[in-house]
């Protein structure tokens, strides 16, 4: 909570406005106690920054993370290639939302690395930032080669009845998936934990 007074000292014509947030140190003016700034007003600035961007973070880690882990469970119980591709195309609408969820994520998250340098000491915070950028390599790198070949199936297969070559396919795609979610667990708990 945020408290505002004004000092004035008429014989000088001044008005200081003090901020008390927190712990209070004291200094005498003019034979007068005088509430201290605990803290200056640029550093308070980027605390209300600071808390605004950890909000962003946790909605975008919910955003990002949360739907991300069951992509693969969306598309695994399709009898017929009909429900297979109506859910391919769901899984592709929420991995949209997964991509803007997690490019905030980064944003958010380096953005307060910056305000509290301290954090690129923590162990934790820099195992949390290098594991999500391998996560995100993950993606192009691995992801997308393996599911090109589906998406190509899923376009050209004529009938209801899903070929061998899809399981083939997706059982390649998925353990990689899998993987990457194993990361956002291990990351979830290094943030949640900050164990070192």
């Amino acid at each position: 909570m945020w408290f505002f007074y004004v000092h004035t000292n008429a014989q000088l014509s001044t008005y200081n406005v003090h901020i008390i947030m927190g712990n209070i140190s004291y200094n005498y003016g003019d034979g007068m106690l005088i509430g201290k700034l605990s803290v200056t007003i640029e550093r308070s600035v980027m605390m209300t920054l600071y808390g605004m961007l950890v909000f962003v973070h946790v909605f975008s880690a919910i955003l990002g993370m949360g739907p991300g882990f069951i992509l693969t469970f969306i598309v695994s119980k399709a009898n017929t290639m009909s429900e297979l591709k109506h859910a391919y195309a769901i899984r592709h609408r929420i991995h949209i939302i997964v991509m803007i969820g997690g490019t905030l994520l980064l944003i958010t998250g380096v953005w307060m690395g910056i305000l509290r340098p301290y954090l690129f000491t923590e162990v934790w915070y820099v195992m949390s930032v290098v594991l999500f950028l391998v996560a995100l390599a993950i993606g192009p790198l691995v992801l997308s080669p393996r599911s090109r070949p589906i998406k190509q199936l899923l376009k050209e297969h004529i009938g209801e009845e899903i070929p061998n070559q899809y399981y083939t396919l997706s059982k390649k795609l998925f353990f990689y998936e899998h993987i990457e979610n194993l990361i956002f667990i291990v990351i979830i708990i290094l943030m949640l934990t900050k164990p070192f």
